[in-house]
Protein backbone atom coordinates (compact mmCIF):
# COMPACT_ATOMS: atom_id res chain seq x y z
CA UNK A 1 0.00 0.00 0.00
CA UNK A 2 0.85 2.97 -0.81
CA UNK A 3 2.22 6.25 1.81
CA UNK A 4 2.90 9.62 1.38
CA UNK A 5 5.03 9.87 4.49
CA UNK A 6 3.12 12.88 5.67
CA UNK A 7 4.10 13.24 9.39
CA UNK A 8 1.97 13.85 12.22
CA UNK A 9 2.64 17.81 12.73
CA UNK A 10 2.28 18.20 8.83
CA UNK A 11 -0.68 16.52 8.92
CA UNK A 12 -1.69 18.11 11.98
CA UNK A 13 -1.37 21.86 10.28
CA UNK A 14 -2.81 20.24 7.13
CA UNK A 15 -5.99 18.33 8.38
CA UNK A 16 -7.34 20.56 11.19
CA UNK A 17 -9.98 22.32 9.40
CA UNK A 18 -11.71 19.57 8.70
CA UNK A 19 -11.12 17.58 11.67
CA UNK A 20 -12.85 21.09 13.43
CA UNK A 21 -16.12 20.76 10.54
CA UNK A 22 -16.19 16.86 11.11
CA UNK A 23 -16.38 17.52 14.99
CA UNK A 24 -18.57 20.54 14.53
CA UNK A 25 -21.23 17.92 12.78
CA UNK A 26 -20.75 15.13 15.34
CA UNK A 27 -21.67 17.53 18.18
CA UNK A 28 -24.14 19.39 15.90
CA UNK A 29 -26.52 15.78 15.38
CA UNK A 30 -27.26 16.12 19.59
CA UNK A 31 -28.78 19.36 19.85
CA UNK A 32 -31.62 18.28 18.54
CA UNK A 33 -32.90 14.52 19.08
CA UNK A 34 -30.38 12.41 20.25
CA UNK A 35 -29.24 9.19 19.17
CA UNK A 36 -26.08 6.37 19.61
CA UNK A 37 -26.02 3.18 17.33
CA UNK A 38 -24.67 5.18 14.87
CA UNK A 39 -22.27 7.07 16.94
CA UNK A 40 -19.39 4.59 16.72
CA UNK A 41 -19.48 3.97 13.02
CA UNK A 42 -19.62 7.77 12.44
CA UNK A 43 -16.65 8.73 14.49
CA UNK A 44 -14.55 5.54 12.91
CA UNK A 45 -15.13 7.36 9.55
CA UNK A 46 -14.53 10.80 10.77
CA UNK A 47 -11.23 9.76 11.91
CA UNK A 48 -10.45 7.60 8.43
CA UNK A 49 -11.41 10.92 6.74
CA UNK A 50 -8.98 13.03 8.93
CA UNK A 51 -6.17 10.67 8.39
CA UNK A 52 -6.98 9.77 4.58
CA UNK A 53 -3.35 11.86 3.63
CA UNK A 54 -1.22 9.43 5.19
CA UNK A 55 -2.61 6.31 3.28
CA UNK A 56 -5.49 7.01 0.81
CA UNK A 57 -6.17 3.71 -0.48
CA UNK A 58 -6.50 2.22 3.09
CA UNK A 59 -8.74 5.09 3.98
CA UNK A 60 -10.82 4.40 1.41
CA UNK A 61 -10.95 0.51 2.10
CA UNK A 62 -11.43 0.76 6.03
CA UNK A 63 -14.10 3.55 5.42
CA UNK A 64 -15.69 1.02 2.71
CA UNK A 65 -15.46 -1.76 5.63
CA UNK A 66 -17.07 0.42 7.93
CA UNK A 67 -20.00 2.06 6.94
CA UNK A 68 -21.59 -1.37 6.04
CA UNK A 69 -20.66 -2.87 9.34
CA UNK A 70 -22.33 0.30 11.19
CA UNK A 71 -25.44 -0.35 8.86
CA UNK A 72 -25.62 -3.89 9.70
CA UNK A 73 -25.79 -2.66 13.45
CA UNK A 74 -28.43 -0.43 13.17
CA UNK A 75 -30.42 -2.84 11.41
CA UNK A 76 -29.89 -5.59 14.08
CA UNK A 77 -30.86 -2.92 16.61
CA UNK A 78 -33.54 -1.84 14.52
CA UNK A 79 -32.73 2.08 15.30
CA UNK A 80 -32.42 4.86 12.32
CA UNK A 81 -29.84 6.81 12.25
CA UNK A 82 -30.71 10.52 13.52
CA UNK A 83 -31.53 12.88 11.01
CA UNK A 84 -29.73 10.91 8.17
CA UNK A 85 -28.58 13.54 5.05
CA UNK A 86 -28.04 11.20 2.31
CA UNK A 87 -29.84 7.91 2.51
CA UNK A 88 -28.90 6.50 5.78
CA UNK A 89 -25.84 8.33 5.88
CA UNK A 90 -25.80 11.48 8.68
CA UNK A 91 -24.15 14.54 7.88
CA UNK A 92 -20.46 13.77 9.64
CA UNK A 93 -20.54 10.37 7.45
CA UNK A 94 -21.11 12.28 4.42
CA UNK A 95 -18.94 15.07 4.88
CA UNK A 96 -15.98 12.05 6.12
CA UNK A 97 -16.80 10.63 3.20
CA UNK A 98 -16.40 13.13 0.31
CA UNK A 99 -13.13 13.94 2.05
CA UNK A 100 -12.08 10.53 1.67
CA UNK A 101 -13.22 10.61 -2.00
CA UNK A 102 -11.20 13.84 -2.66
CA UNK A 103 -8.04 12.73 -1.29
CA UNK A 104 -8.03 9.38 -3.40
CA UNK A 105 -8.67 10.98 -6.17
CA UNK A 106 -5.71 13.45 -5.82
CA UNK A 107 -2.93 11.34 -4.15
CA UNK A 108 -3.76 7.74 -4.89
CA UNK A 109 -2.95 6.49 -8.52
CA UNK A 110 -5.69 6.48 -11.15
CA UNK A 111 -6.67 2.68 -11.06
CA UNK A 112 -6.93 2.65 -7.23
CA UNK A 113 -8.46 6.51 -7.52
CA UNK A 114 -11.48 5.05 -9.24
CA UNK A 115 -11.65 1.67 -7.25
CA UNK A 116 -12.07 4.03 -3.94
CA UNK A 117 -14.11 6.22 -5.45
CA UNK A 118 -16.32 3.48 -6.74
CA UNK A 119 -16.32 1.53 -3.39
CA UNK A 120 -17.27 4.61 -1.55
CA UNK A 121 -20.38 5.40 -3.74
CA UNK A 122 -21.53 1.75 -3.46
CA UNK A 123 -21.31 1.69 0.17
CA UNK A 124 -23.38 4.84 0.45
CA UNK A 125 -26.16 2.94 -1.94
CA UNK A 126 -26.27 -0.18 0.46
CA UNK A 127 -26.27 1.88 3.81
CA UNK A 128 -29.73 3.63 2.30
CA UNK A 129 -30.55 -0.10 1.75
CA UNK A 130 -30.03 -1.62 4.80
CA UNK A 131 -30.18 1.33 7.55
CA UNK A 132 -33.80 1.71 8.81
CA UNK A 133 -35.72 4.67 7.49
CA UNK A 134 -36.27 7.81 9.76
CA UNK A 135 -38.83 9.27 9.91
CA UNK A 136 -39.20 12.87 11.60
CA UNK A 137 -42.02 13.45 14.24
CA UNK A 138 -42.53 16.92 12.74
CA UNK A 139 -43.50 15.72 9.55
CA UNK A 140 -46.65 15.81 7.99
CA UNK A 141 -48.43 11.86 7.49
CA UNK A 142 -48.26 11.96 3.68
CA UNK A 143 -45.10 12.57 3.61
CA UNK A 144 -41.92 9.90 3.81
CA UNK A 145 -39.15 11.97 2.62
CA UNK A 146 -37.24 12.62 -0.11
CA UNK A 147 -37.51 10.19 -2.88
CA UNK A 148 -34.69 8.18 -4.37
CA UNK A 149 -34.40 10.14 -7.31
CA UNK A 150 -34.06 13.24 -5.93
CA UNK A 151 -31.80 11.83 -3.19
CA UNK A 152 -29.64 10.40 -6.59
CA UNK A 153 -29.66 14.01 -8.10
CA UNK A 154 -28.41 15.02 -4.30
CA UNK A 155 -25.44 12.69 -4.09
CA UNK A 156 -24.83 13.26 -7.71
CA UNK A 157 -23.94 16.68 -7.05
CA UNK A 158 -21.97 15.84 -3.80
CA UNK A 159 -19.71 13.18 -5.98
CA UNK A 160 -19.37 15.25 -8.64
CA UNK A 161 -18.12 18.18 -6.11
CA UNK A 162 -15.56 15.70 -3.86
CA UNK A 163 -14.42 14.15 -7.32
CA UNK A 164 -13.82 17.39 -9.28
CA UNK A 165 -12.27 18.37 -6.10
CA UNK A 166 -9.69 16.03 -6.25
CA UNK A 167 -9.02 16.45 -9.51
CA UNK A 168 -8.09 19.72 -9.32
CA UNK A 169 -5.39 19.64 -6.23
CA UNK A 170 -3.80 16.97 -8.00
CA UNK A 171 -3.61 18.88 -11.67
CA UNK A 172 -2.30 21.46 -9.22
CA UNK A 173 0.14 18.93 -7.29
CA UNK A 174 0.85 17.86 -10.93
CA UNK A 175 1.99 21.55 -11.54
CA UNK A 176 3.92 22.06 -8.65
CA UNK A 177 6.00 18.96 -9.13
CA UNK A 178 6.94 20.19 -12.29
CA UNK A 179 7.84 23.62 -11.58
CA UNK A 180 9.42 21.69 -8.87
CA UNK A 181 11.63 19.39 -10.73
CA UNK A 182 12.19 22.35 -13.55
CA UNK A 183 13.64 23.89 -10.36
CA UNK A 184 15.82 21.50 -9.28
CA UNK A 185 17.11 21.03 -13.30
CA UNK A 186 18.32 24.69 -13.35
CA UNK A 187 19.77 24.95 -9.91
CA UNK A 188 21.74 22.03 -10.73
CA UNK A 189 22.14 23.14 -14.34
CA UNK A 190 23.45 26.64 -12.84
CA UNK A 191 25.80 24.56 -10.22
CA UNK A 192 27.38 22.59 -13.26
CA UNK A 193 28.40 25.82 -14.96
CA UNK A 194 29.65 27.55 -12.03
CA UNK A 195 32.01 24.30 -11.45
CA UNK A 196 32.85 24.01 -14.93
CA UNK A 197 34.03 27.30 -15.10
CA UNK A 198 35.65 26.62 -11.46
CA UNK A 199 37.60 24.08 -13.11
CA UNK A 200 38.69 25.51 -16.46
CA UNK A 201 40.04 28.56 -14.50
CA UNK A 202 41.75 26.87 -12.38
CA UNK A 203 43.21 23.68 -14.33
CA UNK A 204 44.30 25.88 -17.57
CA UNK A 205 45.71 28.58 -15.62
CA UNK A 206 48.24 26.34 -12.98
CA UNK A 207 48.62 23.45 -15.59
CA UNK A 208 49.29 25.90 -18.99
CA UNK A 209 52.09 27.48 -16.25
CA UNK A 210 53.16 23.38 -15.51
CA UNK A 211 53.48 22.50 -19.21
CA UNK A 212 55.38 26.34 -20.50
CA UNK A 213 58.11 25.65 -17.69
CA UNK A 214 58.61 22.50 -18.59
CA UNK A 215 58.69 23.39 -22.09
CA UNK A 216 61.54 25.69 -21.59
CA UNK A 217 63.14 23.08 -19.56
CA UNK A 218 63.40 20.43 -22.13
CA UNK A 219 64.01 23.65 -25.03
CA UNK A 220 66.79 24.73 -22.91
CA UNK A 221 68.40 22.09 -20.11
CA UNK A 222 70.38 24.98 -18.35
CA UNK A 223 67.08 26.27 -17.31
CA UNK A 224 65.54 23.31 -15.68
CA UNK A 225 66.87 24.34 -12.65
CA UNK A 226 64.97 27.33 -12.18
CA UNK A 227 62.06 26.25 -13.72
CA UNK A 228 61.92 23.13 -11.54
CA UNK A 229 60.80 25.06 -8.36
CA UNK A 230 58.29 26.64 -10.37
CA UNK A 231 56.52 23.71 -11.38
CA UNK A 232 56.60 22.12 -8.12
CA UNK A 233 54.88 25.59 -6.59
CA UNK A 234 52.48 25.58 -10.05
CA UNK A 235 51.36 21.93 -9.08
CA UNK A 236 51.13 22.53 -5.12
CA UNK A 237 48.91 25.01 -5.94
CA UNK A 238 46.78 23.99 -8.62
CA UNK A 239 46.23 20.56 -5.35
CA UNK A 240 45.42 23.61 -3.01
CA UNK A 241 42.63 24.65 -5.38
CA UNK A 242 41.20 21.21 -5.89
CA UNK A 243 41.06 20.35 -2.62
CA UNK A 244 39.30 23.67 -1.86
CA UNK A 245 36.83 23.10 -4.65
CA UNK A 246 36.30 19.68 -2.95
CA UNK A 247 35.66 21.15 0.09
CA UNK A 248 33.44 23.04 -1.48
CA UNK A 249 31.41 20.77 -3.04
CA UNK A 250 31.34 18.43 0.32
CA UNK A 251 30.13 21.36 2.19
CA UNK A 252 33.45 21.50 4.68
CA UNK A 253 35.18 24.46 3.47
CA UNK A 254 32.84 27.17 2.59
CA UNK A 255 34.39 29.28 4.83
CA UNK A 256 37.55 29.49 2.92
CA UNK A 257 37.51 31.67 -0.28
CA UNK A 258 40.52 32.21 -2.37
CA UNK A 259 39.94 35.99 -2.58
CA UNK A 260 41.19 37.71 0.75
CA UNK A 261 39.84 41.33 1.84
CA UNK A 262 42.20 43.12 0.13
CA UNK A 263 42.12 42.72 -3.65
CA UNK A 264 45.01 44.85 -4.60
CA UNK A 265 47.39 41.98 -3.01
CA UNK A 266 45.31 39.09 -4.41
CA UNK A 267 45.46 40.43 -8.14
CA UNK A 268 49.26 41.49 -7.55
CA UNK A 269 50.09 37.24 -6.04
CA UNK A 270 48.23 36.44 -9.51
CA UNK A 271 50.25 38.22 -11.82
CA UNK A 272 53.61 37.48 -9.79
CA UNK A 273 52.58 34.10 -9.93
CA UNK A 274 51.94 33.67 -14.68
CA UNK A 275 55.34 34.70 -14.63
CA UNK A 276 54.46 37.16 -17.42
CA UNK A 277 56.07 40.46 -18.64
CA UNK A 278 52.94 42.42 -16.65
CA UNK A 279 52.56 46.02 -16.05
CA UNK A 280 49.94 45.65 -12.66
CA UNK A 281 47.53 49.25 -12.55
CA UNK A 282 45.59 49.16 -9.48
CA UNK A 283 43.33 51.93 -8.47
CA UNK A 284 41.05 50.50 -5.24
CA UNK A 285 39.97 53.83 -3.66
CA UNK A 286 37.25 51.58 -1.87
CA UNK A 287 37.04 48.09 -0.63
CA UNK A 288 35.62 45.47 -2.98
CA UNK A 289 33.75 42.77 -1.22
CA UNK A 290 35.71 39.20 -0.98
CA UNK A 291 32.77 36.92 -3.35
CA UNK A 292 33.27 39.89 -6.17
CA UNK A 293 36.90 39.87 -5.50
CA UNK A 294 36.96 36.13 -6.42
CA UNK A 295 35.30 36.92 -10.00
CA UNK A 296 37.93 39.16 -10.23
CA UNK A 297 40.64 37.29 -9.51
CA UNK A 298 39.45 34.72 -11.78
CA UNK A 299 38.80 37.13 -14.76
CA UNK A 300 42.74 38.25 -14.26
CA UNK A 301 44.01 34.84 -13.81
CA UNK A 302 41.73 33.29 -17.00
CA UNK A 303 42.56 36.48 -19.39
CA UNK A 304 46.56 36.24 -18.61
CA UNK A 305 45.80 32.10 -18.89
CA UNK A 306 44.71 33.07 -22.43
CA UNK A 307 47.50 35.35 -23.42
CA UNK A 308 50.21 32.56 -22.64
CA UNK A 309 48.14 30.28 -24.57
CA UNK A 310 47.16 31.78 -27.49
CA UNK A 311 49.65 34.90 -28.26
CA UNK A 312 53.21 34.74 -29.51
CA UNK A 313 55.89 37.33 -28.87
CA UNK A 314 54.17 39.15 -25.81
CA UNK A 315 56.48 41.54 -24.84
CA UNK A 316 53.83 42.71 -21.99
CA UNK A 317 50.73 42.23 -20.79
CA UNK A 318 48.56 45.49 -19.14
CA UNK A 319 46.26 44.37 -16.28
CA UNK A 320 44.20 47.42 -14.90
CA UNK A 321 41.48 46.80 -11.81
CA UNK A 322 40.36 50.06 -10.50
CA UNK A 323 37.03 50.94 -8.97
CA UNK A 324 34.98 54.27 -10.44
CA UNK A 325 31.27 54.91 -9.52
CA UNK A 326 30.60 52.04 -7.73
CA UNK A 327 31.92 49.48 -10.31
CA UNK A 328 34.71 47.50 -10.62
CA UNK A 329 36.88 48.01 -14.23
CA UNK A 330 39.04 45.22 -14.99
CA UNK A 331 41.05 45.51 -18.31
CA UNK A 332 43.62 42.86 -19.25
CA UNK A 333 45.76 43.84 -22.64
CA UNK A 334 48.81 42.03 -24.81
CA UNK A 335 50.55 43.07 -27.57
CA UNK A 336 51.18 40.14 -29.00
CA UNK A 337 49.93 37.84 -32.00
CA UNK A 338 48.06 34.73 -32.36
CA UNK A 339 49.99 31.92 -32.51
CA UNK A 340 49.57 29.63 -35.56
CA UNK A 341 49.98 26.27 -33.90
CA UNK A 342 47.98 24.60 -31.95
CA UNK A 343 47.92 25.84 -28.20
CA UNK A 344 49.47 24.56 -24.78
CA UNK A 345 47.56 21.12 -23.81
CA UNK A 346 44.44 22.45 -27.24
CA UNK A 347 41.86 25.22 -26.32
CA UNK A 348 38.53 24.13 -25.11
CA UNK A 349 36.71 27.36 -26.58
CA UNK A 350 35.03 27.67 -22.75
CA UNK A 351 37.73 30.09 -21.64
CA UNK A 352 35.81 33.25 -22.76
CA UNK A 353 32.71 31.77 -22.71
CA UNK A 354 33.35 31.28 -18.85
CA UNK A 355 34.79 35.03 -18.69
CA UNK A 356 31.07 36.41 -20.07
CA UNK A 357 29.11 33.69 -18.15
CA UNK A 358 30.69 34.57 -15.00
CA UNK A 359 30.52 38.46 -15.80
CA UNK A 360 27.30 38.87 -16.71
CA UNK A 361 25.59 36.39 -13.43
CA UNK A 362 27.36 39.39 -11.43
CA UNK A 363 25.35 41.82 -13.33
CA UNK A 364 27.84 43.59 -15.29
CA UNK A 365 29.18 43.83 -19.24
CA UNK A 366 32.01 41.73 -21.10
CA UNK A 367 33.60 42.47 -23.84
CA UNK A 368 36.92 40.39 -25.25
CA UNK A 369 38.44 41.09 -29.02
CA UNK A 370 41.18 41.91 -31.08
CA UNK A 371 43.38 45.55 -30.31
CA UNK A 372 43.70 47.82 -33.31
CA UNK A 373 47.38 48.20 -32.98
CA UNK A 374 47.86 44.43 -32.51
CA UNK A 375 47.02 41.92 -29.56
CA UNK A 376 44.36 40.66 -27.60
CA UNK A 377 42.16 43.08 -24.63
CA UNK A 378 39.97 41.68 -22.25
CA UNK A 379 37.00 43.82 -20.46
CA UNK A 380 34.64 43.75 -17.56
CA UNK A 381 32.67 45.70 -15.78
CA UNK A 382 31.41 44.39 -12.46
CA UNK A 383 29.24 46.59 -10.49
CA UNK A 384 29.68 46.47 -7.07
CA UNK A 385 27.00 45.14 -4.34
CA UNK A 386 27.12 45.29 -0.48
Amino acid sequence: MESTHLGWRPLLRRQWPLACALLFFVGGEFLGEVGWWHVPGEVVVCVLAVLAPRRPFDAALTAAAAVPASSVVLRVAGVAPVTPMLGGLVVAEVAALMAIVAVVVRQAPPVRAVTGAVLLVAVSVVAALVRPEYRSPYWPDDYDGPGFGAQAVFGGVLLALSVGTGLYFRARDRERATAVRAEVAAAQHAERMALARELHDVIAHYVTGMVVHAQAAQAVPAAAREALPIIVRSGNEALTEMRRLVGTLRGTDADAPTASSDLADDVRGVVERSGQPVRLHVDLPEPVPPSLGRSVLRLVQESLTNARKHAEDVSSVDVSVSVSDGVVHVVVADDGRAQRTAPVGGSGGYGLVGMRERVELLGGRFSAGARAGGGWEVRAALPVTR
